[in-house]
Order: C-alpha cells, then structure tokens, then sequence
C-alpha cells in the first residue's frame, strides 16, 4: 500500500502543480501554493516535478507508513517527527513500514510538502491529481484527507543513487515582513496616481480571511477612477484585485477562473511561495518590476531546477569502474570469472552508479 491517516490536521490535500486546460469551464486550476517548496520536494526523491505530494496547512497530520519508500519534506517548518524523533527537512530519506510521520507545530512558515519516490497511487483527472476542494474533484475523492484513509504508492523506492547528495540547505520563512515584486496592470490605468502611490509605497498586513482560494490583506486605501468594478474577465494565480474597498486580494491557487473586480497587478511567479508561507499578520510590501526581470528570474528558477535533478541523476561509471563490478562475480580457480547479464549497483569513491553489463569473461592480473 503506502500511507494511511491517523489523523488529517487542519487542512491536508494531495496536489500537483494543477489542472490546466479547463478553466474556460469552471475548473480552477488548483495546485500546490508554494510550487517551489513541492518541486525541491520531488527533486530529492528522484520525481518529476509535476508529481502529486501532500500538501500540509498549518497543524500537519499523522501518517502511518504501510510500505517502505524515500520521502522529503520541504516547506514551513511545522515540525516533522519520525517515530516521535526529529525528521530533517529538505533530505531524502528512508522510512520503513509501521514508522509514523507526524508534526508538532508550527515553527516557521505555513505550510510543509511531502513527497514520495516514485509518486501517490491516485486517479489522474483532467491531467491531474490535484484536490479541488470546492468542486470535489481529483485527490483522494475530491477532499481533504481525513482519519482512516488510506493511499498507495505508485512504484516506492528504497534506493536512490547519489544519497549523499539528497539535501538541501532549508529555505528560510522565518520573516515576517516580505516584498513581492509585481508586474502591473492588466487594469493598472483604472487607478489613480495616487493610488498607484498608495499600492507600491505602503505596508500592507495579511488578514485572517486567507485561504487556497486567495490572500486579503488590509491597509491603505488604493484609490480608483471611478470604482472597481468591470466587464468579468480571466484571472491568474498572483493576480491583485483591488474591489471598490481599496484593499487588496491577491488571488492564489484555487482562485476562482473569472472576477469582476480591478485587478491593478499580478505577483511573480518566483514570488508566490514567499505568500504561500505567509500567516495572517505579516506584513507586505508591493515592488514594481519589468516583464523582462520576471521572465528572468523565472527561467532562472527553472534551469536551477533542472540543475539539481540532472546532478541527481544516475552517473555513468568510467570503464575502469565497470572493471571493478566484473571482479565480484564469481572466480574460478584460474582466476577467470563471469560477469553475468544485468544491472549492477557500484559506489566509487563515495558516488553510486549503476551499470549494465553484458556478460563476458573477465581475467583478473
């Protein structure tokens, strides 16, 4: 099997990183808040990227490990324990059947990813596993997960080659004033000087209406035009709308597909997981920033990504290297052994390799 829940904490999901395709139906996309805490959390069990994990809010749960395999946990620091001892955050490690994952609180940051080698063993729908809460689709039956469920692992691992290197230092969220940078508009020109003033020169704070569906936050009034109302149009992820109130709402995964409301900028991408960890009473601050500068350190995330999991990979042994795998076969009186057909694990100098060979004699000097 894989996990089972003795206890779903506050707010427990699976998600990926979304459903793309379907919001001119409805469909939210939904996904992962903090997309780079979950892809580093991939990245060290040996998973795509887009792999579903647990998404853990706040009071995290507790899981039973019906099934040996490598999990990370990256994110908040909301404490992980294994078997009631300290797990380390951002590593690749080995649990066994019969251990228990679970979180004592919260230290740092709001929320906590875990993935598993080799992935969770749910429906794929509409291209995702993702929980949508609201339309109770995808996840375990479209729901938070709860007391007694139960989830499969779809191909577990007990080995991943390079294990020394599976760590990570851990990302910091211990901050309780942060900047976003934002690219302006779509609606930017429904606004006043002084509102657009107002919007990148104050200090707003997080309230307590803050959910997967957006952040509210209170401060300055930002002023418009002529109101905050406008013809629906499509909303994304980081989008800032700005209703007639004067206070902005930064729209976050399972924002709704289309709003009516002014939306005077949109945060970066890069950025969204700094809100993602957020707690009602943080304080933000708006930073304009260029299109170009965004797209830059987007692809710069990503390539840095890509980075990690390619030196992550499995390595090709030198031929010297494949030499030594051939001198532990079985040997023959005259010193000749056979190398059989196959893959073989080697560690050369503190890295692993795995090699195939064909078989073939092999005489040993």
């Amino acid at each position: 099997m894989g996990i089972k829940i003795a206890n779903g904490g506050f707010l427990t999901t699976i998600q990926d990183m979304g459903r793309f395709g379907y919001q001119e139906t409805g469909m939210a996309v939904s996904g992962v808040m903090d997309t780079r805490s979950a892809s580093l959390a991939n990245i060290l069990v040996g998973n795509d990227v887009n792999e579903a994990v647990i998404e853990v809010t706040m009071m995290g749960p507790m899981m039973e490990f019906t099934k040996d395999n490598m999990v990370a946990v990256t994110g908040g620091d909301l404490g992980a324990k294994l078997d009631g001892k300290p797990m380390p955050r951002y590593e690749a490690v080995l649990v066994k059947a019969g251990q228990v994952l679970s979180f004592a609180g919260m230290f740092s940051g709001s929320r906590a990813y875990v993935a598993f080698a080799g992935g969770l063993d749910v429906p794929v729908v509409m291209g995702s596993k993702s929980t949508n809460l609201k339309s109770k689709v995808g996840g375990l039956e479209g729901r938070k997960l709860g007391a007694g469920d139960e989830i499969g692992f779809a191909a577990p691992k007990t080995w991943l080659p390079n294990m020394k290197d599976r760590k990570l230092e851990p990302d910091d969220f211990a901050a309780r004033e942060i900047t976003l940078r934002v690219l302006m508009g779509p609606q930017d020109d429904f606004f006043t000087e002084k509102g657009i003033a107002t919007f990148l020169g104050s200090t707003y704070t997080v309230s307590n209406e803050y959910d997967r569906m957006g952040c509210r936050m209170q401060g300055e009034i930002i002023e418009h035009k002529n109101g905050g109302d406008i013809i629906t149009d499509g909303i994304s992820f980081g989008a800032v709308q700005v209703p007639s109130h004067g206070n902005p709402i930064v729209m976050m995964a399972d924002h709704q597909t289309t709003g009516g409301y002014t939306k005077i900028a949109n945060v970066i991408s890069v950025d969204l997981p700094k809100l993602a960890q957020c707690m009602p009473g943080f304080k933000i601050h708006f930073e304009k920033v260029s299109i170009e500068e965004a797209q830059d350190l987007y692809c710069a995330e990503k390539a840095g990504f890509k980075a990690l999991k390619e030196s992550l990979e499995v390595r090709t042994a030198p031929a010297s290297d494949v030499q030594a795998v051939a001198l532990a076969a079985a040997v023959n009186e005259d010193k000749t052994g056979w190398a059989d057909q196959g893959t073989y694990r080697v560690v050369v100098n503190g890295d692993e390799f795995l090699v195939e060979l064909k078989k073939e004699v092999v005489r040993f000097r």
